[in-house]
């Protein structure tokens, strides 16, 4: 997963894929950006849960929050979400939290990206 540098190129990549994640689902690029800014509330709350139980050292809260924004980020095709949750949700399974608050703020930087981005794109519509 990209660190944020602040240039911006980050909110290229997620303009280079909307446009052919909306096709491939069927969608016109403004319905996608409906669904991602759906996915911000919940993903947002589901990373929240995820936060606390990971915090908490709690496996089966963290398997059920990672599994939740695994599937939402998978659906809208968000790959550098979806990768982190899927290896925060293995490892919990295997009953290992290693690594596990790295991904998770890593999850979080790309939300904040994909926040930003659907911001500017909905300023500029």
């Amino acid at each position: 997963m990209p660190e944020f540098n602040g240039n911006g190129d980050e909110e290229r990549r997620y303009d280079m894929n909307f446009d052919r994640l909306a096709e491939r689902l069927g969608l016109e690029t403004e319905e996608y950006l409906e669904l991602a800014e759906l996915f911000l509330e919940t993903g947002s709350s589901d990373l929240g849960i995820l936060k606390s139980a990971v915090e908490q050292g709690n496996i089966e809260e963290t398997i059920k929050a990672a599994h939740a924004i695994k599937g939402s980020s998978g659906n809208l095709g968000l790959m550098d979400i979806y990768e982190t949750a899927k290896g925060i949700e293995q490892g919990a399974r295997g009953n290992s939290l290693e690594g596990a608050g790295q991904a998770v703020e890593a999850i979080q930087g790309e939300i904040e990206i994909l926040a930003r981005y659907i911001s500017q794109k909905s300023s500029v519509s």
